[in-house]
């Protein structure tokens, strides 16, 4: 038995769909299909009972898991290994961040880097999920968190700091009360409207911070924004209100086991740099207020 069969099995195993684990390992679903089909045989044993809502682990298969896992960890552990062993500044290097922290922290500088190491190839992955640093997803990520997993090295470069904001024409039209733009997870009024707009009306929740920025942009109401996204906007203007302040930062991180890795670390004290150079619009030190 082999890891390359194992990946098949995992995939399918955790997806539950052949179309699903054909996403996670780039391939078709036929593939899939195919190559479970040919682990079964080689085993002499089913390892999924294939019913109408997807795939099904067989207790063969319960039994394989744990070992497929330790399989899979071992893998990663000498896949990061060898790249940490790297002190070449050249060839291919992941970074990780959501998309609202690439374009407004991120790419406006990143020709920057791109000029002063050539031979490094980025290769950029936005995303509102967390990529999995531990399985190689990404070599560096930047993200926002109040406190990131242990298994992960890096700082807090800066506090993130958020403001009430609302569009300038918004604010300067007549209103009986305040509306506002909330999270789609904020099941009830949040500490800052009870504290300084209590009457106010949810018109919009959001489950994305741009689109949130968006429906602020465009005069539907107030929202409660980081600093770095809404000072960028021209046409919002910040409300001044006391707020709680936000128990998140800006991390920038890496797996302990690319610590050596020379590509990895320039691109760290890269990001450092240029979020330490955005302390002002980061920490709100720049809006303009109504």
């Amino acid at each position: 038995m082999n890891w390359d069969d194992l990946r098949f099995f995992l995939a399918l195993a955790r997806e539950g769909t052949v179309s699903g684990a054909g996403r996670v390992l780039a391939v078709k679903h036929t593939t899939v299909a195919r190559r479970i089909t040919a682990l079964e045989i080689q085993l002499g044993s089913r390892l999924f009972d294939r019913l109408p809502s997807g795939y099904a682990m067989t207790q063969v298969a319960e039994n394989l898991y744990p070992h497929a896992l330790s399989m899979e960890e071992t893998v990663q552990a000498a896949d990061r290994e060898v790249f940490g062993m790297d002190t070449q500044l050249r060839g291919p290097l992941r970074l990780t961040a959501s998309y609202d922290v690439f374009t407004r922290l991120i790419t406006p500088k990143l020709h920057q880097f791109t000029e002063q190491y050539p031979g490094i190839n980025l290769e950029l992955s936005s995303s509102t999920n967390l990529a999995d640093l531990a399985s190689r997803q990404a070599d560096v990520a930047l993200r926002l968190t109040p406190k990131p997993p242990g298994y992960l090295i890096g700082r807090e470069i800066l506090p993130l700091r958020h403001g009430v904001y609302a569009s300038s024409k918004y604010l300067k039209e007549k209103r009986t009360s305040e509306k506002l733009i909330l999270w789609a997870h904020d099941h009830d009024m949040p500490e800052w409207v009870n504290d300084h707009f209590s009457g106010a009306r949810v018109v919009a929740r959001t489950s994305e911070i741009m689109t949130m920025m968006d429906a602020v942009k465009n005069h539907m109401g107030l929202a409660r924004l980081p600093c770095y996204v809404a000072d960028a906007e021209s046409s919002l203007r910040r409300i001044d209100v006391s707020l709680t302040p936000s128990t998140w930062g800006v991390w920038v991180l890496s797996h302990v086991d690319l610590r050596s890795t020379a590509r990895v670390r320039v691109c760290k004290e890269f990001l450092i740099d240029i979020i330490q150079q955005q302390r002002d619009l980061i920490e709100g030190l720049a809006s303009k207020y109504f």
